[in-house]
């Protein structure tokens, strides 16, 4: 899977912006604040309709414009798909062939991207939420209906917890009413953790053939989906439903208490152990960092894996983060595999230890030069 061209239209600082991508590996140099994260922020928006940067969409489209567009043309195995999205203050419209679609679900997916930017370096020592959108992001590329129960299940999960406060509040008894809300509940959230533990069984099993080349076969890396519903691996759904029930049935006082459901997916966790050692806990800086590199590179085959076509990878202003093994671990890693979108302040990091010749694109005041660019 490759991105051939991509276009802008009132999109941050870009007016208009039109650049069609000649090689394998892209690179934007520039200096901070110069607009280079906004070009790779497009790509991004363009594959998952929405920002990795911001919750507001209102931000993506210029102070003074209504609208921003982001078109751009997609190639996997010799087939060349047109994708649409325009952002609007009512919300967003999406086109696959020149054709809307009406669920984000039949979107997402046509461009699959891996985002690594400095903040995900912190997706070991960070919090639960970040690896919880972490998980829903991978997975919901390669799992379309991954995301339809996702959203489903979130929901659900809002009603119940007004729900709960209304019963608080208003000393309300209607007990069949919530075992509804808890039966959908069940019903959406026991897909999401069964999604999530497969998920998480591949991602352990590529981030540590990773992990290992990089620690020279001296740390063996285990990643465990701890789950508020409980903690055994299932062996299918309906294990997971029996779970999910008899964890609400444990909690259902104290859910009335604190008026907020307290047993599901949105609870979870992921935790990282190398040679037994939890590195959330015990882990030195170095090994939080290598894992996190680990199991951001392992999207790379998983996706391979699953969808058959390689992802686009995204790399934000990630190498002055790494030290030289790393970045010379991260180059190995996607050489020849993955086009590669990369950002820059300079060309130190990259030029001595990539084999294959960059399309360089140079970044100034909201101002994109080079090659193809228009």
């Amino acid at each position: 899977m490759r991105l051939n061209d991509i276009q802008l239209q009132d999109f941050r600082n870009y007016d208009s912006l039109s650049l069609s991508f000649k090689k394998n590996l892209v690179i934007f140099l520039g200096e901070n604040a110069q607009g280079k994260t906004n070009v790779l922020e497009s790509i991004f928006v363009l594959a998952m309709t929405r920002s990795h940067r911001t919750t507001s969409e209102q931000e993506l489209i210029q102070w003074d414009q209504n609208q921003a567009a982001i078109t751009g043309t997609v190639e996997k195995k010799h087939t060349k798909v047109p994708l649409e999205l325009y952002l609007t203050k009512k919300g967003r419209k999406t086109k696959v062939n020149h054709i809307e679609q009406k669920k984000l679900s039949s979107y997402i997916g046509q461009l699959n991207v891996i985002l690594f930017a400095p903040e995900d370096l912190s997706l070991v020592k960070g919090s639960p939420q970040l690896r919880r959108k972490f998980l829903d992001m991978e997975i919901g590329q390669i799992d379309p209906v991954y995301l339809y129960d996702l959203v489903q299940y979130q929901k659900v999960l809002k009603q119940r917890n007004q729900y709960l406060k209304q019963l608080a509040e208003n000393k309300q008894t209607d007990e069949v009413y919530l075992e509804v809300l808890t039966e959908q509940l069940v019903e959406f959230g026991s897909k999401v953790l069964f999604a999530r533990q497969k998920f998480v069984k591949r991602l352990e099993y590529w981030a540590n053939q990773l992990h290992q080349k990089i620690s020279q076969s001296k740390e063996h890396l285990v990643i465990d989906y701890i789950s508020s519903v409980g903690e055994e691996h299932w062996a299918n759904l309906q294990e997971v439903q029996t779970a999910f029930v008899q964890a609400l049935e444990k909690v259902k006082q104290k859910e009335r208490f604190r008026q907020v459901t307290l047993a599901g997916p949105h609870r979870d966790d992921l935790i990282f152990f190398i040679n037994g050692k939890n590195v959330q806990t015990y882990g030195s800086q170095g090994q939080q960092r290598t894992t996190a590199l680990s199991v951001k590179l392992a999207e790379i085959d998983l996706m391979k894996e699953e969808t058959g076509e390689y992802p686009v990878l995204l790399l934000d202003d990630v190498m002055s983060e790494l030290d030289d093994a790393r970045q010379l671990h991260l180059l190995e890693t996607i050489e020849g595999k993955v086009q590669t979108f990369l950002t820059t302040t300079t060309l130190e990091h990259v030029k001595d230890k990539m084999t294959v010749e960059p399309q360089i694109f140079y970044v100034k005041q909201g101002q994109v030069e080079g090659e193809s660019a228009e």
